[in-house]
């Protein structure tokens, strides 16, 4: 079911990500230069283990991970959390913990684009991604 994500897929869309980053606590600089950077997402599957890698003229950040497993992460932003990615009918749902606080990252298809949903309390940011050819 993960194989659908697999691919390289490019920005083309971003809703209320200042908002987003602001709430989980991204200091003003860093997201002016967030909120112009269109990265491109690569996934991959070796095996049981999922590889994601984001592209960026800002950061370049690539985990790997086996489903429903915790791990260690640094973020882009360069957050310290504890994460753990589940497939839950037919989305990929990555959630962060770090210092008491949680959000969620999800990835799901809708008509061929990458749909990726922020949420941290009450921040919802939506960033749509096309599948390179």
């Amino acid at each position: 079911m993960v194989d659908v994500f697999v691919g390289t897929w490019k920005l083309v869309d971003s809703k209320n990500f200042d908002d987003y980053m602001k709430s989980i606590g991204v200091g003003f600089a860093t997201r002016q230069v967030a909120n112009m950077t269109k990265p491109t997402t690569v996934i991959e599957m070796n095996g049981d283990t999922i590889i994601i890698k984001t592209h960026s003229t800002f950061k370049n950040t690539e985990i790997s991970f086996k489903l429903g497993v915790e791990f260690d992460e640094t973020t882009a932003d360069d957050r310290k959390v504890k994460s753990t990615v589940t497939l839950d009918g037919g989305k990929l749902v990555h959630v962060q913990k770090w210092n008491g606080q949680e959000t969620t990252l999800v990835r799901e298809l809708v008509d061929g684009k990458l749909i990726l949903t922020l949420t941290h309390g009450s921040a919802v940011c939506t960033r749509t991604y096309e599948k390179e050819a």
